[in-house]
């Protein structure tokens, strides 16, 4: 049995310290070594302590959680998971830090919440096995081709992703020209976070993104975000391709889930769509994209190398549902050459 993760929690609230500390003590591959109630108590605490993973609030005294997370990852780099409130403030605050390095989020609990913290020891184990070099600079992401350059063909993009996806989202969509293939997304986030995450897609990539709604037919250039909480995205289609959210059970511990959108995506569009399952925990998405692979549809899964957890694409390669894995500076080009128009007439 290896050693339990060694974990520093930081929060200026000390009931919220010690909810936090419970929840991760309640394992016993997890070790808590250290509280802090703001960023320089962390700080030293980070110094005297060298803990493998660190909670961190969003909202604290002297220095807030986004600054301190930028300190971290400049002077200390390290796994850190952010602790933030459900709320439209909050979650622009998350993504950010997601932005800049954190590993992971998880929601501050509402009042009567059943289960606080209800899958923090998993992530933060996660954290601590993670081979991520915290200290790589983030490469410089080229322009997408221009919409003269590309001639979309008639193929769907479904992709699903958990931890560390919305990094890996950016790099991927970021890629994509004004008039992308119809793409449709599950990224395991808590709700209310994911209607900010579209919101911020939309402003650093060409084509629109938009959390998706139920009967919003899929249309070229529009990027679809599952939203998160408490009904799965599916695709279906009346007269014309459409978005579905359906009220069903957890799938894999999930809702939405990958599963979910690519088991739908195999039955509407076979051959005509593209799979893609980025990093994360867990194996939601995998069996899925295998169902795709064998409808004809053409599969691309991260490689080990770039994901932040190589949970969900390795069991998907395991499965045989990935038919190449590739770094993550590569899909978004290799969904292109996947989804365009063929010279003799649309695919």
């Amino acid at each position: 049995m290896s050693a339990p993760a060694r974990v520093l929690v930081v929060d200026d609230s000390p009931t919220m310290r010690g909810l936090i500390t419970a929840v991760l003590s309640s394992d016993p591959e997890v070790n808590v070594i250290g509280q802090a109630g703001d960023a320089l108590e962390a700080r030293e605490a980070i110094k005297r302590l060298n803990p493998d993973v660190v909670t961190l609030d969003i909202e604290m005294p002297n220095m807030n959680g986004l600054d301190f997370l930028e300190k971290i990852m400049t002077l200390r780099p390290m796994p850190v998971i952010m602790v933030s409130t459900m709320t439209h403030r909050g979650a622009e605050a998350t993504l950010a830090a997601l932005e800049i390095g954190a590993f992971d989020c998880v929601g501050k609990p509402a009042p009567g919440e059943l289960r606080p913290f209800g899958d923090l020891a998993e992530k933060v184990k996660a954290a601590a096995r993670t081979q991520r070099q915290y200290s790589q600079p983030v490469a410089a992401v080229a322009p997408p081709p221009s919409v003269a350059d590309f001639r979309v063909g008639r193929k769907i993009v479904a992709i699903g992703s958990s931890t560390g996806g919305v990094e890996a989202l950016i790099a991927v969509l970021q890629k994509f020209p004004a008039n992308c293939p119809p793409t449709v997304i599950t990224q395991h986030m808590p709700p209310t976070f994911t209607k900010s995450f579209a919101e911020r897609l939309n402003r650093l990539c060409a084509p629109v993104v938009q959390e998706a709604t139920d009967g919003a037919r899929l249309e070229i250039g529009k990027i679809y975000l599952a939203p998160g909480g408490e009904r799965h995205l599916q695709v279906t289609s009346a007269s014309a391709p459409c978005c579905r959210l359906v009220d069903r059970a957890p799938v894999n511990g999930h809702r939405p889930s990958v599963d979910v959108l690519f088991d739908s995506v195999a039955e509407l569009a076979g051959r005509n769509a593209v799979g893609v399952i980025l990093t994360g925990m867990g194996r939601d998405g995998a069996a899925g994209l295998l169902k795709m692979r064998h409808a004809g549809a053409r599969t691309l899964g991260q490689n080990e190398k770039t994901c932040v957890v190589y949970g969900m694409p390795r069991v998907a390669h395991e499965l045989g549902a990935v038919e190449q894995q590739l770094p993550l500076s590569a899909i978004g080009e290799e969904i292109l050459k996947m989804t365009a128009a063929r010279k003799e007439g649309t695919e």
